[in-house]
């Protein structure tokens, strides 16, 4: 998907999540066992793919530091009132998430969340994100994939098990757990989402 186009038109139809309580759940269940055991603060996280921040936002109000990164200078714009109205703390770089060290965005990260930008890769781009994501995270890192299975449908590629373990070879995919986001009725025959969150962890 062209994301600069889609931001530059106000095509965002992704955000809608954000006003799914059966996804919201779902995501704060998942962070719910990351953060098991632990207070806050969490620790350094990090959202690929930030766009407009929601899933930032939601990780910084639980207690995470959260950088977001996005190459669409549109979605950091709308990200920015976002972090303004929610009145959290969230930084945000504008680069590439197949090129992490060099946008700068640092190291360390205990938690790396991807909302959907890994699946609409080709195989090279999915494995630079996989060594970009492999160099960046801390050794205790968990690493949350949401993914569209690989199907023949507009606007979004999908990937494949084996394309996630082939750009990972060095984490385990622990859990594979669907979704439950809905899109609209007129939307499911044509987009299929079924998607699912994959959790790695280093081997």
């Amino acid at each position: 998907m062209n994301y600069q186009f889609a931001y530059s038109v106000g095509f965002h139809p992704w955000e809608d999540a954000a006003a799914d309580p059966a996804f919201v759940n779902r995501f704060c269940e998942l962070m719910e066992r990351e953060e098991s055991g632990r207070t806050p603060p969490f620790g350094p996280a990090l959202d690929l793919g930030t766009g407009s921040g929601i899933w930032g936002i939601q990780l910084a109000r639980r207690g995470w530091q959260v950088t977001g990164i996005d190459n669409v200078a549109k979605a950091l714009d709308r990200a920015r009132e976002r972090i303004r109205q929610a009145g959290v703390e969230m930084r945000l770089v504008e680069g590439d998430v197949t090129a992490l060290r060099a946008s700068g965005v640092g190291a360390g990260f205990r938690l790396v969340l991807d909302t959907g930008t890994f699946h609409d890769f080709d195989t090279d781009r999915q494995q630079a994100m996989g060594r970009e994501i492999d160099a960046v995270a801390a050794p205790d890192a968990t690493v949350m994939l949401l993914v569209w299975p690989r199907r023949v449908r507009p606007l979004i590629r999908g990937a494949t098990r084996e394309e996630i373990e082939g750009a990972f070879p060095g984490w385990k995919i622990t859990h594979v757990e669907a979704s439950h986001f809905r899109l609209p009725k007129v939307l499911q025959m044509i987009m299929r989402p079924d998607e699912h969150w994959y959790r790695l962890c280093r081997q």
